[in-house]
């Protein structure tokens, strides 16, 4: 029998009560964040955007992209749910004065990261029956399954950028992200301008379009469309990721953290992530289940349902039904995009919250960590509660951005129809703003305690009751709302997980629970193993 493994447990100095203002603290951490999951945001805007202008004008890009992307986002949901506790353990080892411990934490994540690519390549064979299945109009599942298959390929950027992002949230440095994710954004933003539309150049209002046009021309690049989107988005990740690894390599930080000497696999570290982030990663893939069927499914089947109600020939009706599936679908994709600008921003901030409350968990200070999480609700609150002021104000105009006017001239009866269902869309949208604030900000404040499991149980339980079964059950009792019935559902979903979350928030269960006590990882940093790269990894630039 083998005697039991010595530890090295490092001399435990954790850090003061901070000196600045709480504001202050909050928005040092979450400006960062904040700005990161905007950029993201915009991004997915302009790519939106750029793909409803593909000609000939149809609606039906901007289907496929929102289709293939939520297929990839499913299947990499488990485990970027799984990996944003990797936030919290590196913040509450920070609070506690080891930092030097989270670093094992970010090598798991590439460790996972590169388990997780390879496993979903049986899915994306899979995808084009899947997506027929679903009962998807022939040319929208070609376009689908082009773009979802194509960023799959880049699974491995994706994860690891979003894993080693937690390492650098957790241990309170969130520039590195920012700046690594503004950078790519940029260069994806670019590189679609010139894929999608190649020799044809992009629209008028694209940034430097005469000179992407003659690269084009000098390249004999002729329009990839949908395709040429999705290649630029895996271009972005690649380089999303390649930015913080150099810093997470640099000598700065291994002299400081150890980030060099904890690159083997760690059995204790992975673990550690299951037993704390698999509630999260259920949740998360759970949510992006049920959304995905919300988008994929439920919502043509809304718009089968009210066309069919229509006093037509079978053949025209056949048509109708057809067109009122890509408007309900369309129509759903262009608010979402909006809702993406109202809590990409919250979910940024509630990156920043877990990060601050794992720290101050990891004092010990379980008074602090609730102080800052209130104030984080608060001001998530008041941002999305404007954002649900302007979707009312404004729910024409802000579909009729994603409606292109060659459309309104090919095509004026679906243009009108995009926008008739778009608006109603973004009414509904409005409702459950402040109690998605809610759901995000305290969802990201239990996270950082470490309380995972309660709020992955409600998800399930709720999202399934409500998107799924309430959707369901008013497009067979309602069918006269047409795609509206499935939002009603959807909606009544984020009000009940917002008021959920809050009342488990406000119970202070939290405040008990010992994530480091009951950590497997145990006090081992990992000093005696040497970094297999010291000599390669010896030039790459220090702090950003």
């Amino acid at each position: 029998m083998s005697s039991p493994r010595e530890t090295t447990q490092p001399v435990r100095t954790p850090q003061p009560p901070p000196q600045r203002s709480p504001l202050m603290e909050m928005v040092i951490i979450a400006a960062p964040s904040i700005v990161t999951m905007t950029s993201y945001t915009v991004m997915q805007f302009i790519d939106g955007k750029m793909v409803s202008e593909i000609t000939p004008a149809d609606s039906v890009y901007v289907s496929a992209q929102g289709n293939g992307g939520m297929a990839v986002w499913l299947a990499l949901s488990l485990a970027l749910g799984a990996m944003g506790v990797i936030n919290t353990f590196v913040s509450q080892n920070l609070g506690q004065g080891t930092p030097e411990r989270g670093s094992a934490y970010g090598w798991t994540a590439l460790w996972m990261s590169l388990i997780w690519a390879i496993v979903l390549i049986p899915f994306g064979l899979y995808l084009p029956t899947l997506f027929a299945n679903m009962g998807h109009p022939e040319r929208l599942v070609e376009l689908e399954t082009q773009y979802a298959q194509i960023n799959l390929m880049g699974a491995f950027f994706v994860l690891g950028s979003r894993g080693i992002a937690h390492f650098f949230y957790g241990l309170h440095r969130p520039s590195v992200i920012m700046i690594s994710a503004l950078i790519a954004n940029v260069v994806n933003i670019m590189l679609n301008a010139l894929l999608i539309y190649g020799d044809q150049g992009p629209p008028s209002w694209v940034p430097f379009g005469t000179h992407i046009q003659s690269l084009a021309v000098m390249l004999d690049l002729q329009p990839m469309g949908v395709a040429g989107a999705a290649i630029g988005t895996v271009c972005g990740a690649a380089i999303e990721l390649a930015i913080p690894l150099a810093v997470f390599l640099s000598p700065w930080m291994n002299r400081k953290y150890k980030t060099r000497s904890a690159w083997r696999p760690s059995l204790a570290h992975f673990r550690d992530i299951f037993r704390l982030g698999w509630p999260a990663g259920v949740m998360f893939a759970n949510e992006m289940l049920c959304w995905a069927y919300l988008m994929a499914v439920l919502l043509p089947m809304g718009g089968a349902a009210k066309a069919g109600l229509l006093d037509l020939p079978p053949e025209q009706l056949d048509i109708a039904v057809d067109q009122a599936k890509t408007t309900a679908n369309t129509a759903g994709w262009i608010a979402l995009r909006y809702m993406h600008l109202s809590f990409m921003p919250a979910v940024g901030m509630s990156i920043a919250v877990t990060a601050i409350v794992g720290k101050y968990m990891g004092m010990g200070r379980p008074d602090l960590a609730a102080k800052r999480a209130w104030l984080g609700l608060r001001l998530t609150v008041a941002y999305m509660g404007l954002c649900a002021l302007a979707f009312v104000l404004f729910r024409e105009q802000l579909v009729d951005v994603f409606v292109s006017d060659e459309l309104h001239e090919v095509d004026p009866v679906s243009a009108e129809a995009l926008l008739r269902v778009g608006a109603t869309v973004m009414i509904a949208a409005a409702i459950f703003q402040v109690f998605d604030a809610i759901a995000i900000t305290i969802s990201g404040a239990l996270r950082g305690a470490g309380d995972t499991i309660w709020p992955g149980v409600v998800t399930v339980i709720t999202s399934w009751v409500c998107i799924v079964g309430i959707g369901h059950a008013l497009l067979h009792w309602a069918p006269g709302l047409g795609s509206v019935g499935p939002w009603i559902g959807a909606s009544l979903y984020i009000v009940l997980l917002g008021v959920l979350f809050l009342w488990r928030f406000i119970a202070g269960r939290w405040k008990t629970i010992d994530v480091l006590g009951a950590s497997a990882a145990g006090g081992r940093v990992d000093e005696e193993f040497p970094a297999p790269t010291e000599a390669l990894a010896s030039g790459l630039p220090g702090e950003v």
